[in-house]
């Protein structure tokens, strides 16, 4: 078989999990997505995984009961680790609400293969932005279970970098994420 490090230096790259977590509406996705475009200019191949993506697809037999969550950061880190694997960087965007999920995680993938970054948004501005009206339903009891309304969210302890989205812009948040994700993906 051709080696995990065979495959990075034919990429040009070292493959990590980039793993973001926060409330629904903290930015995951956006940036997730603004990082996947700004990493590709500089000549990176990367994968994003999204809560919503795999939801619909490989995790779309599980619901959102503490045990189903965490089935589903379990497969997502799974997954993660066969990408890394073959050198590629992944981008992982899940709330992945509790300390443990996120060890679990980390565990699996290898804490040298993962950079946890927290992006910190308070409750009510989730709620403001709110950009698949899920916290609406939520409200309305339509939603059960959701992460900030009937669930709770467990701050990082001790993530790799913590990104404040309300005091940050979408650009200003991509080039802090960059200068923490550049250094641990360059090669040479």
């Amino acid at each position: 078989m051709v080696s995990r490090s065979e495959k990075e230096n034919l990429l040009k790259q070292k493959s990590v999990v980039i793993w973001l977590t926060g409330l629904s509406g903290a930015g995951k996705t956006t940036l997730a997505t603004g990082l996947e475009k700004a990493l590709f200019t500089k000549g990176f191949i990367t994968k994003i995984l999204d809560g919503d993506q795999l939801r619909s697809g490989i995790n779309a037999n599980l619901g959102f009961t503490d045990q189903d969550r965490q089935e589903n950061i379990r497969r997502v880190a799974e997954i993660s680790r066969l990408f890394i694997e073959c050198g590629v960087i992944c981008i992982d965007s899940f709330i992945s609400p509790t300390t443990v999920m996120r060890q679990t995680a980390r565990q699996i993938i290898g804490s040298e293969n993962f950079i946890e970054i927290y992006l910190k948004a308070s409750l009510e501005v989730c709620e403001q932005r709110d950009p698949k009206g899920l916290y609406k339903s939520a409200r309305k009891g339509e939603i059960l279970n959701f992460t900030g309304i009937g669930s709770s969210y467990e701050i990082p302890l001790s993530p790799d970098l913590v990104i404040d989205t309300v005091k940050y812009s979408i650009d200003e948040s991509l080039e802090i994420c960059l200068e923490t994700i550049i250094p641990r993906i360059t090669t040479g």
